[in-house]
């Protein structure tokens, strides 16, 4: 409880204190003039246009139905190293999934999917694209875009559909080549030039 001496003598303090005339906010409003370095980035925005470093090709491919294999090797792979991707005798070390994505989230995804894939030194690993069977026209749109992609990436050395227990046609086991770091380690490793 406050006693009358107490607000008086915080009524005394308070005498000079006044209220204030301006809302307490800061001026947020957009300058209306543009600032040198405003002009110099929307010029350079419209000089340069975004580079796509990502090779994959997005113009139209060739239609694969549902329950067309997928089958590709790069020239010096061994046949008894694609029979055991075929089989899917190596064990998956990574896995993409891209059921729900439109093609060009995929032409991202398989992109940087495959370089990381590279830079982590991982060799085989599985791309589930899905068999598009409920598509009115039966064509498996991703499919048929990853089986134009995979070979225009020089890390991939082969891929095939995978087994029927690893999604059958509606995945794909892919051979990521060596990352050169680990090219060297097995130099080192076993004494070759």
């Amino acid at each position: 409880m406050t006693t009358k001496e107490e607000r008086l003598s915080f009524l005394e303090e308070m005498k000079d204190v006044r209220r204030i005339k301006k809302p307490n906010r800061a001026d947020v409003k957009t300058p209306k003039e543009l600032t040198p370095g405003h002009l110099e980035r929307q010029r350079s925005a419209i000089a340069k246009p975004l580079i796509d470093r990502n090779p994959l090709t997005s113009d139209m491919v060739e239609p694969l139905k549902a329950h067309d294999v997928l089958d590709w090797m790069r020239p010096g792979v061994q046949h008894g190293v694609f029979r055991k991707l075929r089989l899917g005798q190596y064990p998956i070390e990574a896995r993409l999934d891209l059921h729900r994505m439109t093609v060009e989230e995929a032409r991202r995804e398989v992109f940087t999917f495959i370089g990381d894939c590279v830079r982590y030194g991982l060799r085989s690993v599985i791309i589930l694209h899905g068999k598009g069977e409920r598509n009115p026209d039966g064509i498996a749109q991703l499919k048929s875009y990853l089986a134009k992609w995979l070979p225009e990436l020089d890390d991939v050395l082969a891929f095939h559909s995978a087994q029927k227990h690893h999604g059958g046609t509606g995945a794909v086991y892919v051979m990521v080549r060596k990352s050169e770091r680990d090219k060297q380690h097995n130099r080192e490793l076993h004494g070759s030039r």
